[in-house]
Formats: structure tokens, sequence, C-alpha cells
């Protein structure tokens, strides 16, 4: 992995950081669009129902797609499956180095499907959402929020950590030879 004694090809580093920087400004992009509908939200004068409903998802969302979601899986794959593109099988998985490290290409079955899955829901929760009235999508924006933020910290943290030699703890899911 990233602890191998030998240099990487300029190539490889430049793909495996374009990987893991294309995922968090993907993360980022939907925080910046998100933020200020939650903001908006919470600015809003809120009766003890939303209150109470804020605070709950808010650490529902930091516990479920944060913690578990983002920093147990999703974050060390992404960091992992970078590992990979320092000495790449094929040229081309460094082009679509976020869409790899996301495992939405060169993954095994499992993986493939996952992550396809995951990807295709999320849209259809946006398209749900986006039709919800202030104060409640600011409510549901908020947990969406913390819980990206959580990630997009968990991706760089994960990634900071194998490049001083702690690597990962998740394979990189990689299909059978």
């Amino acid at each position: 992995m990233l602890d191998d004694r030998s240099p990487a090809p300029w190539l490889g580093k430049l793909a495996a950081a374009w990987g893991v920087l294309g995922v968090v400004a993907l993360l980022g992009q939907a925080l910046v669009r998100l933020g200020p509908r939650a903001l908006e939200a919470v600015r809003m004068p809120l009766d003890a129902v939303h209150w109470v409903v804020l605070v709950a998802w808010v650490a529902f969302m930091a516990h479920a797609e944060g913690w578990r979601g983002f920093h147990l899986r999703f974050s060390p794959r992404v960091v992992s499956r970078a590992a990979t593109l320092l000495r790449p099988a094929r040229a081309w998985h460094g082009l679509v180095a976020p869409l790899y490290c996301m495992s939405l290409v060169h993954a095994s079955r499992r993986g493939l499907i996952v992550a396809w899955s995951v990807s295709l829901g999320i849209v259809g929760l946006i398209s749900v959402v986006s039709t919800m009235s202030q104060p409640w999508r600011g409510i549901v924006d908020a947990g969406v929020v913390v819980g990206l933020g959580i990630g997009t910290a968990s991706i760089l943290w994960h990634a900071v950590r194998a490049m001083t030699g702690t690597p990962p703890p998740m394979d990189a899911d990689l299909p059978e030879a």
C-alpha cells in the first residue's frame, strides 16, 4: 500500500491525489449547496417540535451517516482504493480516479452493486427532499450537512494517516483477477 518502500511514479501519486480530492470536492460542493438551506431553516422561528426533530435528526445523521457510513466504511475504502492508483493496473483508472475511489468502476460485483445502489438512492432522496417546504427541508439538510462534513473530514483524516504510514483499515474491494 502506501507504506511500500519503493517510490510511486509521479503519475500514480497524481492519480491517487485526484481520486481523494475529487471525492472531497464532490462532497464539498454538496456542503456549499446545502449549508445555506440548513442555516435558513435554523434562522426561522421554529417551534418546539421543529427543534426536537432538528436535534434528533442531526444527532442521528452524525452517527449513522457521518460515523458509521463515512468514517467506518466509505472513507477508508476511498483512501484504500486511492492507494491502488499509485501503481494502477490500467491508465484509465487514473483518469476516472474519483469514480474509481467511490467504487463506481473496477470494483467487485458486490461493491459495484452497493456503490451504484447507494448513489441512485441518494439521487432519489434528493428529489424527494427538494419538494419539501421550509423548515422541514432545512432540517433534513442540516442533518445531511453534518453527516457530509464528518465524512469529508474523515476522508482527509484517513488520507493523512495513509500518507504517514498507517494504511486504512479496509481493503480496496477490487474485482477478482
